[in-house]
């Protein structure tokens, strides 16, 4: 199971951390993916961390969000920084078994219910 947490109203330019927490799984051994999808928008990926810790960023959020891990604590960070509007969605973390931390969503297995990020202009 997973549960994302720290989503909210923010100002463009604001920050915001989401949190994933996992619940009865071996979640080191994984790569989780954070995902997003706006109001009429497809979902599209964001993030993800290898169990190694090496990640993978979407271009259109290089530079401004990181993501990190704390296996000891089953959870996974998007540190969100610079927010835009158009950064406005739900956000979804999911878990990729095959460890490749691909961006493909069809790969991941298992997923959170999301939370809802919004940006102000």
């Amino acid at each position: 199971q997973l549960v994302e947490s720290g989503g909210g109203l923010v100002q463009a330019g604001g920050s915001l951390r989401l949190s994933c927490q996992a619940s009865g799984r071996t979640f080191s051994i994984y790569a989780v993916g954070w995902f997003r999808q706006a109001p009429g928008k497809e979902r599209e990926f964001v993030a993800s961390i290898r169990s190694i810790g090496s990640t993978y960023n979407a271009d259109s959020v290089k530079g401004r969000f990181t993501v990190s891990r704390d296996d000891a604590k089953k959870t996974v960070y998007l540190q969100m920084t610079s927010l835009k509007p158009e950064d406005t969605a739900v956000y979804y973390c999911a878990v990729d078994e095959t460890n490749w931390g691909t961006p493909r969503s069809d790969v991941y297995n298992y997923w959170g219910q999301g939370t809802q990020v919004t940006v102000s202009s």
